[in-house]
């Protein structure tokens, strides 16, 4: 009896709710960060360098230990890992409050994240969907990758009117607390996964094309094996460059508007349309990968988000930086879930949450360098447009990486 589509939802579309809610929160920091760039810039008289340099101590922790904390998700579980996480995450988000212009004490604050989100971050969500769905997994994996598009357009316009009303430090205090029992409640109650692979039914339904190894019924390459794999690095290389500059282009957007004669609470409300066009994207893109070669869609979508970052040099006309933002938001939208996606098919999920774990690392340096970079480039030239150049020819690279991966190999793509 074939596993449909109806009985995989109608049993796990909690989990995916869980998974969307808890993704959100992991991609909390990289959307708030540019909104409190003005205050502490003049309140402690740093750069805006100064200010995203934290994201660097992300970036490090997390290329270190990514792949360590993807051994853990496949040994303990998604759920266990998830529910300390949130909490610490929690804790981390608020402990920012407490700022006092020390750069030591920002730097350790940082660190401090570094670790605690970890234990959120995309292998933990990715790991739950991937080993629990199987016909419908590409359209569960764009679902919770939505979590970070949900996130861009709640936290721009919150994190905006607690700065004004409250102050950016008890902005701080607010904005852990909420999302933090927004992510933990639904964690708790939902956050279990049901390996469909593994059912007697799957296995029924796979064992004429699908071979076996002799201790599991999960297939896929070891992690020596994928990273020798030549579609694996053109994957990650690809997500390297797109992060870099798309995530760079994302933090610093509210300063990148406001460069542009927006002013800031405008900027935080017209960052929101990346979170719109990015659940588009996500939507989109999930069907189209569970019906076309995931290369071919994941590569023409990451090129439009090239040809968006161009739009947002036109400074003097809103429209077409509304449609930039749509475009970038849109391409943003599809990044990790394709990376998250075409890791499955063309590593398979035996070891999933470390060969992903690895990934995440490639993540992570791009998302702490990419801010940092921006930003560094406007502290020398006194504009953004040098780097909004940079990426659009990092995305053009990626778009070319990620069209021309082989032929998707049927042992694991079947599963998709």
């Amino acid at each position: 009896m074939a596993f449909k589509f109806s009985d995989d939802w109608k049993a796990h579309y909690p989990l995916v709710f869980s998974a969307f809610i808890g993704f959100g929160f992991y991609s909390i920091f990289p959307n708030l960060m540019g909104l409190f760039v003005t205050p502490l810039t003049e309140e402690f008289a740093w750069t805006r360098s100064q200010v995203m340099s934290g994201l660097a101590f992300s970036s490090i922790t997390a290329m270190i230990f990514s792949p360590i904390v993807g051994g853990f998700v496949d040994r303990y579980g998604p759920r266990n890992i998830a529910l300390l996480g949130i909490l610490l995450t929690a804790a981390a988000l608020a402990m920012f409050g407490f700022t006092n212009g020390s750069s030591y004490q920002w730097y350790a604050f940082w660190l401090i994240q570094s670790f605690f989100v970890l234990l959120i971050k995309a292998t933990v969500w990715a790991t739950a969907i991937s080993k629990t769905f199987t016909t419908s997994r590409s359209l569960a994996m764009a679902i919770t990758m939505s979590g970070t598009a949900f996130a861009q357009i709640i936290v721009p316009p919150l994190t905006q009117y607690l700065i004004e009303g409250f102050g950016w430090r008890h902005a701080f205090f607010m904005i852990g607390a909420f999302w933090g029992a927004l992510a933990f409640l639904p964690a708790y109650m939902f956050l279990e996964i049901n390996q469909a692979i593994a059912t007697p039914q799957n296995k029924a339904m796979h064992q004429d094309n699908i071979p076996r190894s002799e201790d599991s019924d999960i297939q896929g390459l070891t992690l020596k094996q994928a990273l020798s794999s030549t579609a694996l690095i053109k994957i990650a290389l690809a997500t390297f460059l797109v992060m870099l500059t798309g995530i760079g282009i994302l933090v610093n957007s509210v300063p990148i508007l406001i460069e542009s004669g927006i002013d800031a609470s405008s900027a935080a409300y017209y960052v929101s349309i990346y979170g719109v066009a990015g659940i588009l994207g996500k939507l989109t893109t999930g069907w189209l990968m569970g019906k076309y070669p995931g290369s071919k869609v994941g590569g023409l979508t990451l090129g439009i988000t090239g040809f968006a970052f161009l739009l947002l040099l036109t400074s003097d006309n809103p429209i077409f930086i509304i449609v930039g933002l749509f475009g970038i938001g849109y391409g943003a939208g599809t990044k990790l879930q394709i990376c998250a996606l075409l890791t499955s098919i063309y590593g398979g999920l035996k070891n999933y949450g470390k060969i992903f774990g690895v990934m995440s690392s490639m993540i992570a340096i791009s998302g702490g360098l990419g801010p940092l970079l921006a930003a560094y480039s406007f502290d020398i030239t006194g504009e953004y447009t040098l780097f909004i150049y940079l990426s659009f020819i990092g995305a053009m690279i990626s778009a070319g990486l990620i069209y021309t991966l082989d032929a998707e190999p049927k042992e694991f793509a079947a599963l998709s």
